[in-house]
């Protein structure tokens, strides 16, 4: 049934210009790379973002992790190409659209697949290597099966945004904090949550031709977990900031228990999106609003304040 489905579904578009190329390097989706930003995240939440070793490894981090997620995607719409031209959006994917053969999208997403592992265990070390390797064995495995289990497929994405945090971490020898670890792992799950109930709200009555999982998910339910996440997010983030907040600080002002109002503000402006259903890519929301990237720089700000002990 399932295939002959899928034999009544459109034929590819036309084409786009940029040949193969350009359809290479849209369907390693260069707006998404903004994500594999979190390798940054514990070298800065430790204060050795602005380190010699940091500056040298972290972006040779950042561009393995792109090319390991760039392979997932390729393999992922090599075997959703078909399914993706029924989507209003998907269908204009390159290999969904014909410009990228699912044979070539297959083979340029296994060799990225294979390099970037190896060469993170030259150049930046076997826990690397074993951290990529360990993302693009879960992310395979959720594009071949684990995105039709229900709850498991929200933990598989949550976990991805995970490991990219905790790569530039282990790329540095820095010990990872449990606080770190809530935060960061809540926080996404927020988003993703978000944008499962985004998706559920805006496909309503035809998800299960694009993603069929969705209607095994009631608004309902993906309204609770979103929020579920925000909160321990918050409260994660609250602990690490009053962590030492006891003792005298020594910096001009407190400024870590002082970004705690900037991150609850953005939770509570990522939330508005999240309500209205319009929390569909955490990056064009972030990118969009700029009342929430106003926010975000004021957190940043603080942040680095109290990493450097201002």
């Amino acid at each position: 049934m399932r295939q002959r489905a899928l034999e009544q579904l459109p034929p590819p578009l036309p084409p786009r210009r940029g040949g193969l190329p350009g359809g290479l390097l849209r369907t390693a989706r260069p707006r998404q790379w903004v994500k594999n930003l979190l390798v940054v995240a514990a070298p800065a939440a430790a204060g050795q973002l602005l380190t010699r070793h940091a500056l040298t490894q972290l972006p040779l981090v950042f561009a393995l992790f792109t090319a390991c997620a760039a392979a997932v995607y390729l393999v992922n719409d090599a075997r959703d190409a078909a399914a993706d031209r029924a989507h209003p959006v998907k269908r204009h994917r390159p290999v969904a659209a014909g410009q990228v053969p699912v044979p070539v999208a297959y083979a340029t997403g296994g060799a990225l697949g294979l390099l970037a592992p190896l060469l993170a265990a030259r150049l930046c070390g076997p826990s690397l290597a074993a951290l990529l390797t360990a993302y693009l064995a879960l992310q395979l495995a959720y594009c071949l099966s684990l995105k039709h289990v229900l709850v498991v497929d929200l933990a598989v994405v949550t976990t991805g945004f995970l490991m990219r945090a905790a790569a530039g971490g282990l790329a540095l020898g820095i010990p990872l904090s449990r606080w770190f670890l809530i935060t960061t792992g809540f926080g996404a799950l927020f988003m993703v949550a978000a944008k499962r109930y985004s998706e559920a709200v805006q496909m309503a009555g035809r998800g299960g031709a694009t993603r069929a999982l969705l209607t095994e998910y009631t608004t309902g339910y993906l309204r609770f977990v979103w929020q579920l996440a925000a909160g321990v997010a918050v409260l994660g983030y609250c602990m690490w900031a009053m962590e030492d907040g006891g003792g005298p600080h020594t910096g001009l002002l407190p400024w870590r228990q002082l970004s705690m109002a900037a991150f609850v503000l953005a939770v509570l402006r990522y939330a508005v999106f999240a309500d209205r259903g319009t929390a569909g890519e955490p990056e064009d929301v972030v990118l969009r609003d700029r009342a929430l990237a106003l926010i975000g720089l004021a957190w940043a700000g603080m942040y680095a304040l109290a990493v450097a002990h201002w």
